[in-house]
């Protein structure tokens, strides 16, 4: 069976595509079929003017139209699209979400910051790790920083802040943003112990890239901070040739390492795990798991 999400974020719009097996246990396990990313960039649209303009109207609907005929060609059985940051604040998203469902027939769901924890964290890649430790999910988008903390096989608190890379370049978060989430992450984190960061997105993925680590060993805080000044020196241009970033890379990775550097500083965390996870892969699972719900209730029905 194959599944498949749509994410509508403020950098980028992405269709991820996965299959679903089943082992003998009845475990599923998910597998990457096509990940297609289109950088529509939204959030400059939106965090500058409040709104989407014509010309991303437009963008984002040849999008949406393009991943219609990919579920098509991969016979995609469902699918999930939701939309994050940015359409939750521009001021005419209700009136672009009804242009695409008559268009294309897909229906996109606007999500909260705290679903987007929520659906982040169904990757539950903590509980594959040391039991005896407690874990931070952190997915760093253009618009927002959703964080989910993990401890003692269960989860403590999630939370999502209007901190993202756009908005920094933007110069849109405020000094008492900044505070609110540090405040936050100290009072969350007091307590334990060896903290551990799972971190999720195209740009820390990129780091973990650059950084030739392998094996899935996780990256020391100094790794980050590193990457942080030589890439903060760096014009954008210079971050294109000497990294071979795409553009829509090289200007959002240094404000994405700033948020991933203080989240790590705050939470007393010095290790972050890279498991090329993000919102799709959560929106996937999460759909798989709503799909066996509803076939329970519906054997039970039956069975009654």
């Amino acid at each position: 069976m194959k599944l498949a999400a749509i994410d509508i974020g403020s950098n980028a719009a992405r269709l991820l595509v996965s299959e679903v097996s089943i082992d003998e246990e009845g475990r599923p396990s998910f597998t990457r079929v096509n990940l297609t990313r289109v950088p529509l960039r939204l959030g400059f649209d939106v965090f500058d003017t409040g709104g989407i303009s014509d010309k991303k109207k437009t963008l984002l609907l040849q999008t949406i139209r393009a991943f219609s005929y990919l579920l098509q060609a991969y016979e995609v059985s469902q699918f999930k699209a939701c939309a994050t940051s940015a359409m939750r604040e521009s001021s005419n998203a209700a009136e672009i979400i009804d242009l695409i469902k008559n268009e294309t027939g897909i229906q996109i769901e606007i999500i909260s910051g705290n679903d987007e924890a929520s659906f982040i964290y169904e990757n539950h890649i903590a509980e594959s790790l040391d039991n005896n430790r407690a874990y931070l999910y952190v997915d760093v988008g253009g618009g927002s920083t959703e964080i989910t903390f993990f401890a003692n096989n269960e989860m403590v608190f999630k939370d999502s802040f209007d901190i993202g890379t756009i908005r920094i370049l933007q110069n849109k978060v405020s000094q008492s943003a900044w505070q609110e989430m540090k405040d936050t992450l100290k009072k969350q984190t007091e307590g334990y112990d060896k903290v551990i960061t799972i971190g999720s997105g195209g740009n820390i993925n990129k780091i973990y890239t650059l950084s030739k680590q392998k094996d899935m060993k996780p990256l020391h805080l100094d790794v980050l901070v590193s990457f942080l000044k030589v890439l903060g020196d760096l014009s954008i241009a210079d971050r294109i040739n000497i990294y071979k970033m795409r553009e829509d890379r090289a200007d959002v990775i240094v404000p994405a390492l700033q948020i991933y550097v203080n989240v790590m500083r705050w939470s007393g965390s010095e290790e972050i795990y890279v498991p090329k996870i993000g919102l799709a892969d959560g929106l996937v699972q999460h759909l798989w798991k709503e799909m066996n719900e509803k076939n329970n209730q519906q054997t039970s029905s039956l069975q009654r």
